[in-house]
């Protein structure tokens, strides 16, 4: 039954209050499109956070989710999951060889690479191995161990103190090949940094990477969360450089909207996990891989990603023409506007004008619409967001 109560106004007094929510309750979806408890219609460019891959409503996925709740939702990994495996041969299939875990987000997918690590440096290296680096105005979720690599002190210093982490600058490869030695576990970066801004690392960057955790046996990390699952054009963004990490991690865009996570690591890397080391009440369940193997196996469907890329350019086309070329980073369908303020006002105003669209951290806009937009919606989407800039003209 469709949610009818008045949008919110004042803050609900059942719910903790730790998100600034938008006054505005979405109640039902189709395509790029969400229609609120008014009746009032909106282009959404921000997909939940780049979760929504396929959309609202996509008959597929809808499908799968169906037909997988009236047969059986969950059973728990005490037993053999025939959907899990299947889905983890598509992730193999479509990224490197290797074996997959899988949980219910992200930050869980990368509490998997962070504990991985230390596996890897206690077990395989004798505890020789115990620095784990990461990159200024890094995200990689908010549970303790993700959290430690997070940079961004405002998500950090209310929870310290953290285990122990080091940030390197984004993209400073003389940074990290003064950082990185043999005493490092892993090093973790985002192929592109979401929450921070939508930065795009320099041309050949996760190449030098790759070399140096080779040469000094640290696992390399790519937290995949947002920038995977056709994200960027690609099926996983790393893809781009033709660079293959030693772990994983994915969510968001993975289950179309359903909870979902998964870590892909190397043979070597899955190895070192032994019945009992690692586990997961709900993680991989029935239902939630389902809607993995429906949105993989739409996301790989002839055609679907040259739409991704072709879509990204006229998008960007049309937003350097507004913004200014330099003001516009990212790659596919997860782009940033630098804008010289906090985009609250801009994202207010577009709502009103009937779009949806999401901030990102540097006074960045993040657009970031569901896969799926075709040629004219990226017209309207336009269109939307010069009726919100005027507004505040």
């Amino acid at each position: 039954m469709a949610d009818s109560a008045p949008s919110p106004s004042v803050a609900n007094p059942y719910l903790v209050q730790n998100y600034n929510r938008n006054a505005v309750r979405f109640v039902r979806g189709s395509g790029c499109h969400l229609e609120d408890d008014r009746g009032k219609r909106y282009l959404d460019a921000f997909a939940g956070v780049a979760v929504s891959a396929l959309g609202h409503g996509h008959p597929r996925l809808a499908q799968a989710i169906a037909e997988q709740a009236r047969t059986l939702i969950h059973t728990s990994n005490h037993y053999c999951i025939g959907r899990q495996e299947e889905l983890a041969k598509l992730l193999v299939t479509s990224a490197f060889p290797g074996r997959v875990l899988f949980c219910n987000s992200g930050t869980e997918a990368n509490e998997i690479a962070y504990k991985a690590s230390r596996l890897w440096g206690n077990l395989l290296h004798g505890g020789r191995k115990t620095r784990m680096l990461a990159f200024t105005n890094s995200f990689h979720g908010r549970t303790l161990g993700a959290l430690s690599i997070t940079q961004t002190p405002a998500y950090r210093e209310p929870f310290a103190p953290l285990p122990p982490a080091e940030f390197l600058p984004f993209g400073d490869l003389a940074a990290c090949e003064k950082a990185i030695g043999d005493d490092v576990a892993a090093v973790f970066i985002e192929p592109i940094q979401g929450e921070a801004g939508i930065f795009v690392p320099p041309a050949g960057h996760l190449a030098a990477l790759r070399a140096l955790c080779t040469r000094h046996g640290a696992l390399l990390v790519f937290d995949e969360i947002q920038t995977g699952i056709g994200r960027t054009g690609r099926m996983f963004a790393h893809q781009h450089e033709g660079v293959i990490p030693d772990i994983m991690t994915m969510a968001k865009g993975l289950g179309g909207g359903v909870p979902i996570g998964a870590a892909l690591m190397s043979e070597a890397v899955a190895a070192l996990f032994k019945p009992g080391m690692h586990g997961t009440t709900f993680g991989g369940n029935q239902l939630a891989c389902a809607a993995g193997v429906a949105v993989l196996e739409e996301v790989s469907a002839p055609g679907f990603l040259a739409n991704v890329v072709a879509r990204s350019e006229q998008l960007q086309a049309g937003l350097r023409a507004r913004f200014g070329a330099a003001a516009v980073r990212g790659r596919g369908l997860l782009l940033g506007v630098q804008l010289a303020q906090a985009p609250g006002p801009l994202i207010k105003a577009a709502l009103d004008a009937g779009l949806v669209v999401g901030p990102a951290g540097n006074n960045t806009l993040r657009i970031a619409p569901p896969l799926v937009i075709t040629a004219a919606e990226v017209d309207d989407l336009l269109e939307r967001l010069d009726v919100a800039r005027n507004a505040l003209s």
